[in-house]
């Protein structure tokens, strides 16, 4: 039977991690264990779930107990499902939950660079994307085309940050993602067996339908910060260094509007046999 509560309390410290933890607390909310991190929507949290991340507790609007969060108080057992009307949740956490649903998980361990690698043909490497919007849209596109994995600056935003996984709409659930254990490691990757690719600008860049670049049996494709892009330490060590054909005289795209032009020309399904001719 679901354990459902009433919010009749705002000053609950059950609901702590809800409405007074920030996202930062949350990472570090059992130490020296794991951290939680804030599912919202019902997708995302089923997508959690399919991940075998663990739930701790949900917060729901009443309407959703009997309606779209059926599946998700099926699937968790006895924790806490704690309910109230639209309105007092809006006073309660300070913003409207998108489809009226939260659900507060554990932390997994972070798996290592070469296990989330193994196998994997085409991944995208992030230096310093520090925008959560930018995090989610990017893992979006990574997983709708063709990428194998994500590598992550330690200096990225947290892809299990609420807006990042709501914005990825649940794919940081789904594809294989680690934390490169110090800044952008271009020799890690290429020990690895990996050519890199940075997607930067400068004279002596190639363009991204460059046939040289569809050949490859491993690629990387390295894209940088909000704004400055990518260190040019990063760009001097990589392979090639890729440009996005422009017009107009617009010279660049938000770095999640160029991952899904990268991903696109450069993910699996153009590779090998597929791949398209020039």
């Amino acid at each position: 039977m679901p354990n459902i509560i009433e919010i009749t309390d705002f000053a609950a410290p059950e609901l702590d991690i809800y409405a007074r933890c920030t996202e930062s607390q949350l990472r570090h909310y059992y130490e020296p264990e794991g951290g939680l991190f804030i599912a919202e929507s019902p997708k995302v949290i089923l997508r959690a779930l399919d991940a075998g991340y663990a739930p701790v507790s949900l917060l729901l609007e009443r309407k959703h107990i009997a309606g779209e969060a059926q599946e998700i108080i099926s699937r968790c057992g006895d924790i806490p499902v704690f309910t109230a009307e639209p309105e007092v949740l809006t006073r309660l956490t300070g913003f409207q939950l998108t489809r009226g649903a939260l659900c507060a998980m554990r932390r997994s361990d972070m798996p290592t660079v070469e296990t989330v690698c193994k196998d994997a043909r085409r991944i995208a490497v992030l230096e310093n994307v520090v925008n959560p919007t930018n995090a989610g849209a990017i893992f979006r596109s990574a997983a709708a085309l063709h990428m194998d994995a994500i590598l992550l600056t330690p200096g990225c935003s947290d892809p299990l940050y609420r807006r990042a996984a709501r914005v990825s709409m649940g794919t940081v659930f789904q594809i294989p993602w680690t934390y490169l254990g110090r800044d952008t490691d271009i020799e890690s990757l290429h020990k690895l067996g990996f050519r890199t690719a940075a997607m930067a600008l400068s004279d002596d860049s190639i363009s991204i339908d460059d046939p040289r670049l569809m050949a490859e049996e491993k690629l990387a494709v390295v894209l940088g910060t909000e704004g400055d892009g990518l260190a040019a330490h990063t760009i001097s060590h990589c392979d090639y260094i890729v440009r996005i054909p422009m017009s107009h005289g617009v010279d660049s795209l938000n770095v999640a509007a160029a991952s899904a032009v990268a991903f696109w020309q450069l993910g699996e399904m153009k590779t090998g046999s597929e791949k398209y001719e020039h």
